[in-house]
């Protein structure tokens, strides 16, 4: 008999008893959709449901002398705590950084007890709890944990208890192979777009510019999304910088002393790009604006403008402590100068952490609301393992296998960046001042 589309979904019936939901990296605007609107679903079906305070800060540390507490290290997710947290700012369960599988980079890592000793205590911290599944929610470096977690547990014993995972995917930046757009980018494009259409006014009153930079980190989603939608006269991303911007220098690798080449921007060409959106703007009868910069283009930066600059144990740069709008704004200047025998003040401004807890877009709490409830289908209904939970079309649930979207040898995840040929690139240019 065909179902009345007034009628509530068929009750599932499952071996679930108790999930437990685990929020981490950074926070994005509609994270507590995606929390609650998961939770409310395993409720709804006779599941309790524990949150996990603050990513796997608690879970790595469990064994005899840190048992899993109740308000310290999670809490009982019920209807009165999740009482119209739908549309609220922050994150319920709270988010943290720790990596419990930060030391396994190769498969063969797997099998080495020292390595896998945080996993095994995540593992063991989640049993202790009496949990059935984990529901994973996070960015890309998240999505690598909850496989390694996969991973481990295929590796033990027959009669182990398993705890399957799903992959709610996370972030603002927007750039997460397998879906077509995460949660929270559109609040945080607006919230963006908002902020540049003030420094437009500012620009404007002035006769001055502005050099927005966006975060974003590898890819230019959200440097694209906020110049759109706040008519920035410009935006340049690393996706951006071929043909005449690129070129190549040599490096020595700190570690093996070996030279390499990388590939770095032609900065002067850069520079030049952006004087002459301002020269084409003057023809226009316009003297002032704001030029939105991706934050990854750090990473395209010869090394003499990298000295001084920190680095992790891999050797990546710090982006934020690069301040790319700022080192930008006095090569601007100086160049328009040179051009034009005239000043203009340039000012370079960072914009991005105040957008992460931004109040959610109704796009993003519907979107984080369809994965939520995508975690219960694909753990109840269907009885997934290893899978992310994606959307297309009308809000339509895809389930994607970690193996697509992960490197089995490497056990990293691929950046997606904007299609140089697509409409979306392409819409940009269309707005922006024309150059010659």
């Amino acid at each position: 008999m065909t179902r009345s589309p007034l009628e509530r979904p068929a009750r599932i019936d499952s071996n679930l008893q108790r999930v437990a939901i685990l929020f981490a990296g950074g926070p994005a605007p509609a994270a507590n959709a995606v929390i609650s609107t998961a939770a409310v679903s395993f409720l709804k079906n006779d599941v309790s449901v524990l949150g996990i305070k603050y990513g796997y800060s608690g879970l790595i540390k469990f064994g005899p002398d840190h048992p899993m507490e109740v308000g310290r290290d999670y809490v009982v997710l019920d209807d009165k705590f999740l009482k119209r947290s739908r549309n609220s700012q922050g994150i319920l369960i709270g988010t943290a950084r720790a990596n419990p599988g930060k030391d396994i980079f190769h498969p063969s890592h797997l099998d080495d007890a020292q390595r896998v000793d945080p996993l095994r205590r995540v593992y063991e911290g989640l049993c202790s709890l009496g949990v059935d599944a984990l529901v994973s929610i996070g960015g890309d470096d998240t999505l690598k944990t909850a496989n390694k977690f996969k991973l481990y547990q295929d590796r033990l014993p027959a009669e182990a208890h398993r705890i399957p995972v799903v992959h709610l995917p996370k972030t603002i930046d927007n750039d997460y192979m397998g879906i077509d757009f995460t949660f929270g980018y559109f609040t945080a494009v607006h919230f963006l777009a908002s902020e540049i259409r003030n420094l437009l006014h500012d620009a404007e009153a002035g006769r001055t510019y502005f050099l927005a930079e966006t975060m974003g980190r590898s890819a230019g989603w959200l440097a694209y999304g906020a110049a759109i939608a706040g008519e920035a006269s410009l935006v340049v991303s690393v996706e951006d910088i071929q043909g005449r911007f690129l070129t190549e220098e040599e490096v020595v690798d700190p570690k093996t002393k070996e030279t390499t080449k990388r590939p770095v921007m032609v900065v002067d060409e850069v520079v030049d790009r952006i004087v002459g959106t301002m020269l084409a703007r003057e023809k226009e009868g316009k003297d002032s604006g704001v030029i939105v910069l991706a934050e990854g283009l750090a990473e395209y930066l010869p090394s003499r403008y990298l000295t001084g600059i920190k680095r992790d144990e891999h050797h990546h740069i710090s982006i934020a402590d690069v301040n790319l709008g700022s080192r930008f704004s006095s090569l601007v200047a100086t160049a328009y100068n040179k051009a034009t025998g005239r000043t203009r003040k340039v000012t370079g401004v960072q914009l991005g952490y105040e957008s992460r807890c931004a109040q959610p877009h109704a796009f993003d709490v519907m979107l984080g609301s369809q994965l939520g409830v995508g975690a219960y289908r694909a753990l109840a209904e269907k009885e997934l393992n290893g899978v992310m939970v994606s959307v297309a079309g009308q809000l339509n649930l895809h389930f994607v296998p970690f193996d697509q979207l992960i490197d089995p040898e490497t056990l990293v995840t691929k950046v997606r960046h904007i299609d140089t040929d697509s409409d979306f690139h392409r819409l940009a240019r269309f707005l922006e001042t024309y150059v010659e």
